[in-house]
């Protein structure tokens, strides 16, 4: 571990340790213990750190839960090249990464980028899942459907910028400190006063990192240029699914939560009016209690 990377309360029970996996070098924000899995994957710009909240209660709830930096962000490493960051690759790193943990039963969580990764991981059944959990991002059908209409596609201009080579990256780390990246969660936030200073170094100190804007935005690259990277044929998911959705997404509309049941029959939506699409750090609290209610204890 090095200086930019997040130092956990030691109150908090969350270690950070290095995984192999993939090919890759992971760091992973971990807490405790078992043979049930809970597997958190971040979005963007953020990092594990957005995990901070739940990972002391799922411990606490019985699982053992990895919160990875995904490829190319902190100190996992970062690949180089477009391609490496399509969907072909990102869910190989999730079942890499359950096969390195050994657990015998897996709960995938996930927010953001790391939950377009989980619902096409599920989809395509990798690796076995007992529970699935989603946050602020629709499946991947109904994201299909919500795109082709104006009030989601001029949510969406951000994808097609991401699109435009260097211009991105300099405007998101401009200055050489990465404040743009940390402003975002503020900016965007239904209450700003969960990042202030001290959360927003925490991401900006991060994207500071040589080539880590870069891989960040080659996400958004990899998902138009190569998006025939998996085949996702059916794309139904018997598993049990919760998906929670902050209502105050600037970037996603609330109707994509609208005809997910067609694809996920057992599914279980909890809608949060005034939280922001950072759900799960925005409103801690009552995302905390309905993963307390829905998930199985030990």
């Amino acid at each position: 571990m090095d200086d930019f990377s997040w130092q956990p309360d030691p109150n908090s029970g969350i270690t950070i340790d290095w995984v192999k996996a993939n090919g890759l070098q992971f760091e992973v924000a971990m807490a405790g213990e078992g043979d049930r899995l809970a597997l958190c994957l971040h979005g963007f710009p953020e990092l594990h750190y957005s995990w901070r909240h739940q990972m002391p209660l799922l411990a606490r709830m019985g699982y053992r839960v990895w919160a990875p930096n995904m490829r190319g962000y902190g100190a996992t490493s970062r690949p180089e090249g477009i391609r490496s960051y399509a969907l072909d690759h990102l869910t190989q790193d999730v079942a890499a990464l359950i096969d390195a943990s050994g657990a015998k039963e897996v709960t995938l969580i996930a927010h953001d980028w790391g939950a377009v990764v989980a619902w096409n991981f599920a989809i395509l059944k990798l690796r076995p899942l007992t529970r699935l959990i989603i946050m602020n991002v629709p499946h991947p059908m109904v994201g299909r459907r919500e795109i082709k209409r104006w009030e989601q596609f001029r949510k969406s201009w951000y994808i097609f910028f991401f699109q435009l080579p260097w211009l991105p990256e300099m405007l998101l780390g401009k200055g050489g400190h990465g404040k743009a990246i940390g402003q975002i969660f503020e900016r965007t936030s239904c209450n700003p006063e969960r990042f202030g200073p001290e959360v927003q170094t925490v991401y900006s100190a991060a994207a500071v990192r040589p080539g880590a804007l870069n891989a960040m935005v080659n996400y958004y690259r990899a998902l138009l240029k190569f998006r025939d990277s998996v085949d996702l044929g059916d794309c139904r998911i018997e598993i049990p699914t919760l998906m929670v959705w902050g209502e105050e997404d600037v970037a996603l509309n609330i109707k994509c939560t609208v005809g997910t049941e067609d694809w996920v029959p057992n599914i279980t939506v909890r809608r949060l009016p005034n939280v922001s699409h950072w759900v799960q750090q925005d409103a801690p609290e009552r995302v905390n209690s309905i993963l307390e209610e829905w998930l199985p204890a030990n």
